[in-house]
């Protein structure tokens, strides 16, 4: 079978270019078009990868030029010719995220959605890929890290890798750069971690951690049936989270601190959120990845696709990620339920829950979620966050009714077993009628109401029956993200703007709906000047406003443009919207084993 034969060099680091060549053997003969996908899976937005294309050059093997011409924003026609066609472009990479390509003279990090073209009418081709290292000299000696089969490379080196077809193609992220790599096995399947930045992490640990976290995944679906190596690839910095996940790896970015060190004692917090989010990618190997919604089978990446299962996606992984954490001893019982009031916060934070079902929030994700803006608090509902709460509730509701005979899990393995294993997408209400069918129960109002509706849960009456008491208090500052009880900070009282402070200059980034700062005029985008004729800033917000009472009127000045305004401000009392969870202490003997049973 003929095959395309990409290849990827960092040509001018200190550019940032790299120059990817592509050799189509057998170019359709009324002119070949070649296409950049617009947005990558996993990360619903438009992204258009082509504006990063700087030249394309065309010519047959032997060198004659072939005119290419561009025929929207992200397709190109090479006139017809004989014989094998050789493509070739110059593509600009900087952007420092797990979505995009980033090369300077410290390393190179790419998605194929970024640098290779699509032979448009030949998808299904195998494709082969020769990793260059860089043309000139650059700083340190250069690895490669990526999940795609080798050919001729030796094991973490340069040269040739293949891959089935264009989309495996392009699912397949790769570092190139010095790199701390760790290596374990789970279940007999060999797994990496890559990691690129100064770090000073506890390598071993990290191994020994993320193995159990897998372990315990894999003991839930079951190894899928391709797996055969997974790599978590880890850009590490000094300020920095996200992650995007892949069939065969995941993308990550972190903190370095947020890494373990030697001798450190115990999961350190940072350490912990960086787990999760391990966790959280690892999973998507089989819930988006290899399970996906319909509309995804297969994906079109020239446009935006909508579907209203973002929630069983990103919300039961996010459900998932944390809970695999205690599931596994990694964290404590104590530990977990500290991250599910903090989740737990942020819904209740935000007004928007009441406005936007996780459903429309899903659907909307293109223009909505990836796109927020000052008002977003008040108008939209994340389907990760509250997603993962209303699979909480469903989680524990399903073991009540069924005395523990069915689970989440035992739906997710039906799912799995339905939508993932024969690789057949997953219909709009599939995850309702695997439910209804695994649990011969009518679960139609439970969807309606949490999932189409924007009703609260009735998560505090549902955790007490498994033993956890649920507690709201007022926060104690902006820094306060829940999941503990009040500390010794007085709260403050409600003002309902959002501040940030960036190079001496604090600006209002959101307004609350019906909050004190709304009513006075306050608006995105003011620059804080003072509050009480006192100099105000993004750090001294909250030292502010201790000083005062509830239906205290204190006078907020600020610049709005060139305008400076004088706006009064009737303070409120603090809202009760930070949660916090506790084991009961005396928990019967029936709730303390049903949350056993969901923990453990």
């Amino acid at each position: 079978m003929t095959q395309h034969r990409y290849r990827i060099t960092p040509v001018n680091p200190a550019a940032h270019l790299f120059e990817v060549e592509l050799e189509i053997l057998a170019p359709a003969a009324a002119g070949q078009q070649l296409a950049l996908a617009a947005w990558i899976p996993g990360s619903y937005m438009v992204r258009d990868y082509a504006k990063h294309v700087v030249t394309v050059r065309a010519e047959t093997v032997n060198g004659e030029n072939v005119a290419v011409a561009k025929t929207d924003k992200s397709t190109w026609r090479c006139e017809p010719c004989d014989g094998p066609l050789k493509v070739t472009a110059e593509i600009y990479g900087y952007d420092l995220s797990v979505r995009g390509a980033h090369l300077d003279t410290t390393h190179a990090y790419f998605n194929g959605t970024c640098m290779f073209f699509v032979v448009e009418g030949q998808e299904h081709l195998p494709c082969e890929l020769d990793i260059q290292p860089p043309s000139v000299e650059v700083i340190g000696e250069w690895r490669v890290a990526t999940s795609m089969r080798r050919k001729d490379a030796e094991e973490y080196g340069f040269g040739t890798y293949v891959a089935e077809n264009y989309d495996e193609l392009i699912d397949h992220p790769v570092e190139m750069g010095v790199l701390s790599i760790g290596e374990f096995d789970v279940k007999g399947i060999p797994h990496a971690i890559a990691i690129r930045g100064r770090i000073h992490a506890d390598i071993g640990r990290l191994c020994h951690d993320l193995e159990k976290i897998c372990a315990r995944q894999m003991e839930l679906l079951g190894a899928p049936a391709d797996l055969d190596r997974y790599l978590f690839l880890v850009t590490a910095l000094g300020s920095g989270y996200g992650g995007l996940e892949h069939r065969w790896s995941t993308s990550l970015v972190c903190n370095r601190d947020d890494l373990p060190r030697r001798g450190e004692p115990g999961i350190e917090k940072n350490y912990r959120k960086f787990l999760g989010l391990c966790s959280h990618e690892y999973f998507h190997l089989w819930n988006v990845k290899r399970m996906k919604p319909a509309a995804f089978t297969p994906y079109d990446l020239r446009q935006e696709v909508h579907t209203g299962l973002l929630w069983v996606f990103e919300g039961i992984t996010s459900y998932i990620d944390d809970l695999m954490l205690v599931r596994s001893g990694i964290i404590t019982p104590e530990s977990y339920l500290e991250l599910l009031g903090q989740t737990i916060t942020k819904v209740y934070r935000s007004s928007g829950r009441l406005k936007q079902s996780v459903e429309e929030s899903s659907f909307d994700a293109w223009t909505k979620f990836y796109k927020q803006d000052a008002n977003s608090t008040n108008a939209i509902v994340s389907y990760y966050t509250k997603g993962s709460l209303i699979a909480l509730l469903f989680d524990l509701l399903l073991r009540l009714k069924t005395s523990g005979e069915h689970t989440l899990d035992t739906v997710m393995r039906e799912c799995w077993e339905r939508f993932g294993e024969t690789g057949v997408g997953m219909p709009e209400r599939g995850f309702e009628t695997v439910v209804a069918e695994v649990t011969g129960a009518d679960w139609t109002d439970f969807f309606e109401r949490y999932v189409r509706g924007t009703e609260d849960l009735p998560l505090p009456q549902v955790l007490k029956d498994f033993g956890v008491d649920w507690f709201m208090r007022a926060a104690e500052g902006a820094l306060d993200n829940g999941g503990k009880p009040a500390g010794s900070n007085k709260p403050t009282t409600w003002l309902g703007a959002s501040l940030s402070g960036r190079n001496g200059v604090s600006t209002v980034i959101s307004v609350q709906s019906d909050s004190p700062a709304e009513r006075a005029g306050i608006a995105p985008g003011d620059e804080v000047v003072a509050l009480a004729d006192l100099k105000l800033t993004a750090d001294n917000l909250d030292k502010l406003l201790r000083r005062y009472a509830p239906n205290n009127i204190v006078t907020m000045t600020v610049f709005r443009g060139d305008e400076l305004l004088h706006l009064p401000v009737t303070l409120a009392e603090p809202r009760l919207d930070t949660c916090y969870l506790q084991l009961q202490l005396s928990a019967k003997a029936d709730r303390a084993q049903r949350r056993s049973a969901w923990l453990s």
